[in-house]
């Protein structure tokens, strides 16, 4: 019986100690040939022969017990080192969301306008010829087209250049007749991509009709110079230079103090201390006759999301504001 202690005791795992439970205890096993003993023992000396025979399986059965009860809670502490979690490693840093930039911007510039009482209006990305280009007296010869060139599907209709498409199909719009004061934030395309450029923008333009004599250049000088002041601070310049636009006449582009240099002049602003941010004019009347509309006065701007962000957040290279660069996006958490 020794021998069988020792097949116990030897066991390393669960599985060894269950090949030693059956080789013992099993209907086939050692134990049970012993009892089976019993038919060849003489009758006096079958009750000492049965009761020393069931004391040593006691023995065996208890040993037994206490190995497969140590083994089980080895392996439970094995698994648990597997599963387990290591609460040491335990991080209560919150990684909250955050607006991205140009998001962050777009709303910035909505809130100003609408606190002067300015609409928003929507419309589709994929434009007609007629309202991305002809309303806005660009006709198919005209070379200004060309630096506006973008994806076409077909002869006919272009993912819009522009917001202006939206201005034209509101003064369309008979539901919608002067005053009209709104604006027209969303994507826009055209095929650029360098570092002040990309495929795929955002844009925001401004329109303003009314009786004529109503609307005057003095009106659009007021209201751009406040906006900007609002969205770069009162302590930026600003000037208003003569410029030309298909769409408007008199035409001016407006600029801004370099923010990067205080209008001392570095790289980003070609040492001019300049910065331009947006164009402008009074709407030309070719754009009111295509609309139909007669004895108007308006005024129109347009300018990039995008440049405003890198300007705000003094940002080198607008292509960063597209690439998920996490080193650049957790900045504004």
């Amino acid at each position: 019986m020794e021998n069988l202690q020792e097949l116990i005791e030897s066991a390393d795992t669960l599985q060894t100690l269950e090949v030693a439970r059956i080789e013992i205890f099993g209907k086939k096993g050692i134990l049970a040939a012993e009892f089976a003993k019993m038919k060849s023992v003489p009758n006096e000396e079958k009750k000492e022969f049965a009761k020393n025979l069931n004391i040593e399986k006691a023995k065996l059965t208890g040993l037994f017990d206490a190995k497969k009860s140590l083994l089980q809670e080895a392996a439970l502490s094995e698994s648990m080192k597997k599963d387990g979690v290591d609460v040491t490693l335990f991080n209560s840093y919150n990684e909250s969301g955050a607006l991205h930039p140009v998001n962050e911007t777009m709303n910035k510039i909505i809130d100003y306008f609408v606190s002067m009482n300015f609409s928003i209006e929507e419309e589709r990305l994929v434009e007609d010829d007629f309202h991305n280009f002809e309303a806005l007296n660009l006709p198919k010869y005209h070379p200004a087209r060309d630096m506006q060139d973008t994806f076409y599907m077909n002869d006919d209709y272009v993912l819009r250049t522009h917001t202006s498409p939206v201005q034209i199909r509101t003064m369309m719009n008979k539901k919608v007749k002067p005053p009209i004061r709104m604006i027209s934030p969303g994507s826009v395309f055209r095929r650029d991509f360098d570092v002040t450029h990309t495929p795929m923008f955002h844009q925001v333009e401004g329109l303003v009709v009314d009786d004529e004599g109503k609307v005057s250049f003095a009106h659009l000088k007021f209201i751009l110079e406040d906006f900007l002041h609002y969205m770069f601070g009162n302590e930026i310049e600003i000037r208003f230079r003569p410029s030309y636009f298909p769409f408007t006449e008199p035409s001016a582009e407006v600029d801004i103090s370099c923010v990067f240099c205080e209008g001392k002049g570095c790289r980003i602003c070609s040492h001019t201390g300049w910065l331009e941010v947006l164009g402008s004019g009074m709407v030309d009347p070719n754009v009111f006759k295509a609309v139909g509309y007669e004895n108007v006065s308006g005024y129109a701007f347009g300018f990039g999301v995008e440049r405003f962000a890198m300007l705000i957040h003094r940002i080198p290279d607008l292509r960063s504001l597209f690439e998920a660069d996490l080193r650049l996006l957790e900045q504004f958490r």
